[in-house]
């Protein structure tokens, strides 16, 4: 293999001829080999840097800080990393000490290299284009890092929120399916009162409809960034005028309505928007895990369970029982949401562990989101298109259930009473009778009246006694 010589602080290494990467990004594999994930895992990640890069160099070629041939060049391999080049070069593994110093000379290097090429240049022959000296100008690890983070996870909640909206469309159009499918309604596994098998999906519609506006909630939060605090958010090696023009340039070349801290100390430490959205996050996953247990257990049987529902079949459900088919991806989405949710106690004690002006554990928090995140848009993804949308009712089921009831004496409390409808309930737990006929033998209420009472309207609906 053919090599080249570079130096850092510590000393010369040969790095790969090839390779578009430098000593320290090496040094880094060298030393980090914990996830087995690179950083290019996460193409969100990779493009945020090279937008952070773009901004700075822009700005620095504003301000007369960096000379415009590099500052084109800079800009020019940036446009390239983003168009999808060169992802393959950013193999640091995610979690890394350093506060993410790692990553963020990764893409220095990266960046410088291709410049480099750009411009004539051999990799590694930083003498005309420096990785730190003119990639990095203006910046820290500190600030830049922090900043490439907050914008890639903005990205990754794109894909989960078309995610969450395909799924909760598929709910609401089951719910209007189901609309005319009478059932019993269930607190505490026990029967409750009557409901239609649409409102109960149509709940769960709106409940995952709400998760929206808390994603862009935490999303704003994010956009907030300390893009010119260098070191510590003192701003020390930077233009006075850099900090908000690169902000500027950041939320052109991002499209994203980025904007500057209005205390730079205070936000370089501050993982408060992390710990925000990591919290949306979990809320989605215990959502989520609560329908899939829902589905689970509505389609439970098929003949000794409830059975009210029936999930597609996916795949045979074992290696020794004939026939057994298993809610499998329902199944998948809990293990999802349960992944998720430790994951955010990950994010909080790795928010909580920062010492005074800055937090080292960013990159632990990082992954996580970003892991979550792919991870919860996937599995939506799934339990959409290969559960949600084919599950089918059972009818005969559902209408057995409700029949053979007790739970249905609620709605004739406001017609005999409630010391009436408690015995009529024990009666019918004792003997196996149904309500109706336990009424109608008592003739506690007349049969046009007792239908009425019983009507779908009737108990699905509020209605006056």
């Amino acid at each position: 293999m053919q090599t080249r010589i570079e130096k850092d602080l510590l000393g010369e290494q040969a790095v790969p001829a090839e390779a578009w990467y430098g000593i320290q990004t090496q040094r880094a594999q060298q030393n980090f080999t914990i996830t087995g994930v690179p950083i290019s895992h996460f193409p969100e990640l990779i493009n945020a840097l090279a937008m952070v890069k773009a901004a700075a160099a822009r700005a620095n070629r504003d301000l007369g800080q960096l000379e415009p041939h590099k500052a084109e060049a800079i800009n020019a391999a940036c446009a390239d990393i983003i168009n999808g080049a060169l992802h393959d070069q950013f193999v640091v593994d995610l979690i890394q000490g350093g506060a993410g110093t790692s990553t963020n000379m990764n893409a220095n290097e990266v960046i410088a290299n291709l410049a480099l090429a750009k411009l004539g240049h051999a990799r590694g022959d930083y003498k005309h284009l420096h990785p730190n000296n003119d990639v990095n100008r203006s910046q820290s690890t500190n600030d830049a890092y922090p900043t490439a983070a907050r914008l890639a996870i903005v990205f990754a909640a794109q894909p989960l929120k078309q995610a969450i909206a395909a799924l909760q469309q598929s709910l609401a159009a089951k719910a209007g399916e189901f609309a005319h499918i009478l059932k019993m309604g269930r607190t505490q596994l026990q029967d409750a009162v009557p409901m239609t098998l649409g409102q109960e999906f149509e709940a769960f519609a709106v409940n995952l409809g709400e998760e929206d506006a808390r994603i862009d909630d935490a999303c704003r939060l994010l956009c907030e960034v300390n893009l010119g605090g260098t070191a510590i958010g003192t701003g020390i090696n930077a233009h006075p005028d850099y900090a908000p023009l690169a902000v500027q340039h950041l939320a052109t070349i991002s499209g994203q309505p980025v904007s500057l801290a209005s205390n730079l100390v205070e936000a370089t430490s501050d993982m408060g928007a992390f710990v925000t959205f990591s919290s949306v996050l979990k809320r989605l996953a215990v959502k989520l895990s609560k329908l899939s247990n829902d589905l689970r257990l509505l389609s439970s049987g098929p003949r000794t369970g409830l059975g009210e529902i029936q999930l597609p079949a996916m795949q045979p459900g074992s290696s020794i029982m004939p026939g057994k088919v298993n809610p499998v991806i329902p199944e998948a989405m809990n293990q999802t949401a349960f992944q998720v949710i430790g994951a955010d106690l990950a994010v909080t004690l790795a928010a909580e562990a920062g010492q005074l002006q800055l937090n080292a554990m960013e990159p632990l928090i990082i992954y996580n989101l970003l892991n979550s995140s792919r991870m919860l848009g996937e599995a939506i993804r799934m339990l959409d298109t290969r559960c949600v949308r084919g599950i089918k009712a059972n009818e005969a089921q559902c209408a057995a259930h409700l029949h053979n009831s007790i739970g249905i004496i609620t709605a004739l409390v406001p017609h005999i009473g409630y010391d009436n409808a408690s015995r009529i309930a024990n009666q019918a737990l004792m003997t196996g009778a149904t309500v109706a006929e336990l009424v109608r033998e008592e003739q506690l209420l007349s049969e046009e009246r007792l239908a009425a009472v019983l009507s779908p309207a009737s108990m699905v609906a509020p209605c006056v006694a």
